[in-house]
C-alpha cells in the first residue's frame, strides 16, 4: 500500500516520508514509527513534533491517533530517547 493511502497520514506527512525513502506502508512497518520519526527529524527538523510520531504509529495500527493509549505514547517517547 502506498504511504499516502494509509489512514491518518496527510499529504504533507506522506510527502515527507516518501522524501526519506518510506513510500509504502510495508516500509513504515519494517522500519517502525520511532526510526521513521528520527529520519524525519534529521531531514525536516523544523517540521516534526510528537504528533508525527503518534500519527505514524496510529497509521500502523489503523486507528485514529487520538486513540493511542498514553502508555504507548510514553513507550514511544522512551524508545525515541534511548
Amino acid at each position: 500500500m502506498k504511504i499516502s493511502d494509509m489512514r491518518g497520514l496527510g499529504p504533507k506527512s506522506s510527502e515527507r516520508l516518501s522524501a526519506v525513502g518510506i513510500d509504502t506502508a510495508e516500509k513504515l512497518e519494517e522500519i517502525g514509527a520511532v526510526a521513521a520519526y528520527r529520519l524525519l527529524s534529521d531531514a525536516f527538523p523544523d517540521w516534526v513534533s510528537p504528533n508525527a510520531l503518534w500519527g505514524m504509529q496510529a497509521a500502523l495500527m489503523e486507528i485514529d491517533w487520538r486513540q493511542l493509549p498514553r502508555e504507548l505514547k510514553d513507550q514511544l517517547l522512551d524508545e525515541l530517547e534511548s
